[in-house]
């Protein structure tokens, strides 16, 4: 009975000391597993942006490439006064390629905070999408149901020096299949800045996603931003040549 109680004693000492290292390394892999949902190896995809404003709403049609975290490119093809309109991402940097005036530019760290098309999302929104995993430290806060489905929350909190915007994240992700339902955006204050609801699951060529993504501000009241994957193809053949400030000019 003796030597039992001291295993259990032991064990309940290694669990205090190694249990919060596993449970960091448990829900980095769930990050992990909800980027990769939503990302695959490669992608292609269609998509419909509403930016709705109280006096006013402005409907963008778009079409995206990517390839694993480092490179993406993003091609405006409505309306007709932003068609062409591109940005390219390679690594942490941004260009952007201006048809009308035939120019392009790459994004400076002083814009990067700025709107994206007049939209809820910023430029460092579109370079920043792979530092969730490395650039912050995860902790799972509890388990809780979200909009009818069992869900991780978990809080993301910057690492040391790391060059983010948010001074916190706390994410819903689904256990059975690592959906992304919602994320919360703080300041380094830790006020809500933004949230972002995915709705409307539906099957994207081999997996199910929500393919209606709404970014709300906390302060603006009637602002939002609604993403709507119209198409949206996974691991296509392509690769780094893509990406390139010429090809940006020219893809259709």
């Amino acid at each position: 009975m003796r030597r039992t109680k001291i295993v259990m004693l032991l064990t309940a000492l290694i669990a205090v000391i190694s249990g919060p290292d596993l449970r960091a390394q448990n829900t980095r892999e769930i990050i992990q597993k909800s980027l990769d949902m939503v990302q695959g190896q490669s992608s292609s995809a269609t998509l419909r942006m509403q930016i709705v404003r109280p006096n006013w709403t402005r409907d963008l049609t778009l079409k995206s490439w990517s390839l694993g975290t480092d490179y993406g490119l993003i091609l405006i093809t409505d309306p007709s006064r932003d068609k062409g309109t591109a940005f390219l991402k390679r690594g942490n940097e941004l260009w952007n390629w201006q048809p009308r005036i035939e120019r392009s530019i790459k994004m400076p760290p002083s814009m990067m905070l700025q709107s994206w098309m007049g939209s809820d999302f910023t430029n460092d929104d579109l370079v920043r999408q792979s530092s969730i995993v490395d650039d912050y430290s995860h902790r799972l806060l509890r388990e809780e149901m979200f909009d009818g489905r069992a869900c991780y929350v978990i809080e993301l909190v910057p690492n040391a020096g790391a060059a983010v915007v948010w001074g916190k994240i706390i994410t819903w992700i689904t256990k059975t299949s690592y959906m992304t339902l919602k994320n919360e955006f703080y300041d380094e204050d830790e006020i809500l800045v933004n949230t972002m609801i995915g709705t409307r699951i539906s099957r994207m060529d081999d997996r199910e996603i929500p393919t209606v993504l709404e970014v709300i501000p906390a302060d603006e009241e009637g602002n939002r931003t609604i993403i709507t994957y119209l198409a949206l193809d996974f691991d296509i053949a392509i690769d780094e040549t893509f990406f390139s400030v010429q090809n940006m000019k020219a893809v259709e």
